[in-house]
């Protein structure tokens, strides 16, 4: 297995036209670098996955990593839980990404029950579940799918299961918004990249990469019959959010401090 990660120079050059973003071999090639230096906060997220499982997945339930990309969230989870703590599945619908993270899981965790397959997240037919992994993956399906592919999470879920969703966002204030992302891009420059890079990177993700505001995605969870949502971290316009399915047998009760 090739481990070789390059640095992420897709968009360093002029383009007569820049094509549509899309997670192909050059992107598999760069991707670590890419995410690393793209989206604020992105180590943080990983390390709390770890934490939120400790605390709220049953001993040897599930874990779907639904845009798993190469992995990082098996990777994560691996290096905090015991072998027998949980079952992974990653799913991609990239060829190239799903190739990658299994022979890198395979290399890095081989005595964790760890799967990664292909497949269109809309479409899964979903496992019971203790705990969902939806990072930075909803904002590239088409905003009419979000609902319904949230209410198929929340159905696929046991009762006391969490969803971690992990997002870019906008601020429903335009100008936050306009702040926010002129802060992004300081953070992006901060870290290598031009302004050509970032220009032309924009363009790629424009009608890719719909973000959707806090508030919409709190009340796409609340419809799916989430009964607790939290935005559990949130950097620029960078956050994740953990919803909360109460035990069928407490029939909607106040979760204690401890549950949450």
């Amino acid at each position: 297995m090739s481990d070789a990660s390059y640095r992420d120079a897709i968009f360093s050059t002029p383009l007569d036209r820049v094509a549509r973003f899309s997670f192909d071999e050059r992107v598999v090639a760069c991707f670590p670098d890419m995410i690393r230096r793209s989206v604020p906060g992105y180590g943080q997220i990983l390390g709390m996955l770890g934490l939120i499982a400790q605390r709220h997945l049953r001993h040897g339930a599930r874990v779907y990593d639904l845009g798993c990309s190469l992995g990082a969230g098996g990777l994560a989870l691996a290096g905090q839980l015991a072998p027998d703590a949980f079952r992974y599945t990653g799913v991609d619908l990239s060829p190239a990404m799903v190739s990658r993270a299994r022979e890198t899981l395979a290399a890095e965790c081989p005595d964790h029950a760890m799967e990664v397959i292909e497949g269109d997240i809309r479409q899964l037919e979903y496992q019971p579940a203790g705990m969902i992994v939806l990072n930075f993956t909803l904002q590239f399906l088409p905003p009419k799918d979000r609902e319904a592919v949230v209410a198929r999470l929340f159905a696929a879920l046991e009762p006391g299961g969490v969803l971690v969703l992990s997002e870019k966002i906008r601020a429903e204030d335009e100008q936050e918004n306009a702040w926010l992302v002129e802060r992004y891009h300081d953070f992006k420059r901060a870290n290598g990249y031009s302004d050509l890079e970032i220009s032309q990177k924009r363009t790629a993700l424009e009608n890719v990469l719909v973000p959707d505001t806090l508030a919409e995605h709190h009340a796409r969870l609340d419809q799916a019959g989430f009964s607790r949502t939290h935005t559990w971290f949130q950097l620029l316009n960078f956050a994740s959010l953990i919803a909360f399915k109460h035990e069928a047998s407490r029939g909607g009760a106040t979760p204690t401090p401890d549950e949450v």
